[in-house]
């Protein structure tokens, strides 16, 4: 099969336009087929306060009410999607800006409530492997921001990772499709205050002692439940590493043996 690389970027990379310009220049030095998500987090904290609307997080999560919903469609679907998309036009890519609900690329369903409303967030149910494949092989670069669709409620709040995540794992039913968590640090870190104390390799095994003794904690739990997830779905390679690494190898490799 032919080989797929699926970038996703988040944090102030994709939010400052010098990191941006750095992340894009790099990224389009990538050979083969590849997809773009993104999320944009903190653009829609600092433009919900400009409009008095107040953010919520529990675990990392947004809780995301209709007056937040509005917000994170307005940045995530517009702002910065098509930011990133003009960036990549100017670079000689043909790109595409996709919530879930362009072409129904990506159907969720509405988190149930549980101990926690998370209000208008998705979980995927379904991501149409066969629509993104044929975009890709029209020469067109998806660009997908965190936004899933469901026909009941429409557009749905959700998690960046876990869009990188679901989309990898579709698309590897049609390339040999590495997955790569692109964010602020150098990979996965023993000592969060040493940035070079990068962590090359971790199984489940390895992840699982790690978090026992508190070296892998927050975020980055869910970014490997996810990276493992998209492992035994058939995405070859998961790579979790900076900006300024992309396509050289560098950062923590996730595998599961």
């Amino acid at each position: 099969m032919e080989p797929l690389t699926v970038i996703k970027v988040g944090g102030k990379i994709v939010e400052e336009s010098d990191s941006l310009n750095d992340l894009l220049n790099k990224f389009s030095t990538i050979n083969g087929a590849k997809a773009l998500v993104h999320g944009g987090g903190r653009s829609a904290t600092k433009i919900a306060s400009q409009l008095g609307i107040e953010s919520t997080m529990v675990n990392g999560r947004r809780i995301t009410d209709e007056a937040m919903l509005q917000v994170v469609t307005m940045v995530y679907g517009g702002l910065v999607n098509k930011g990133i998309v003009a960036g990549l036009q100017a670079r000689g890519m043909n790109a595409l800006g996709l919530t879930g609900a362009d072409l129904s690329v990506i159907k969720s369903d509405k988190r149930p409530v549980k101990d926690i409303d998370y209000g208008f967030v998705g979980d995927v149910k379904e991501v149409d492997d066969k629509m993104l494949a044929n975009l890709i092989q029209l020469g067109i670069l998806p660009v997908m921001a965190p936004l899933s669709y469901s026909k009941e409620y429409g557009l749905l709040n959700t998690n960046a990772d876990t869009i990188a995540a679901e989309t990898a794992k579709a698309l590897s039913k049609h390339y040999e499709t590495t997955l790569v968590y692109c964010f602020e640090k150098k990979g996965v870190l023993f000592d969060e205050n040493d940035d070079n104390s990068v962590i090359p390799t971790i199984t489940p095994d390895l992840f699982e002692q790690y978090k026992a003794e508190g070296i892998i904690q927050g975020g980055m739990i869910p970014k490997l439940e996810n990276a493992f997830d998209a492992l035994h779905a058939g995405v070859k390679e998961v790579i979790i590493t900076q900006a300024a690494d992309l396509g050289t190898n560098q950062g923590t490799k996730v595998v599961l043996a």
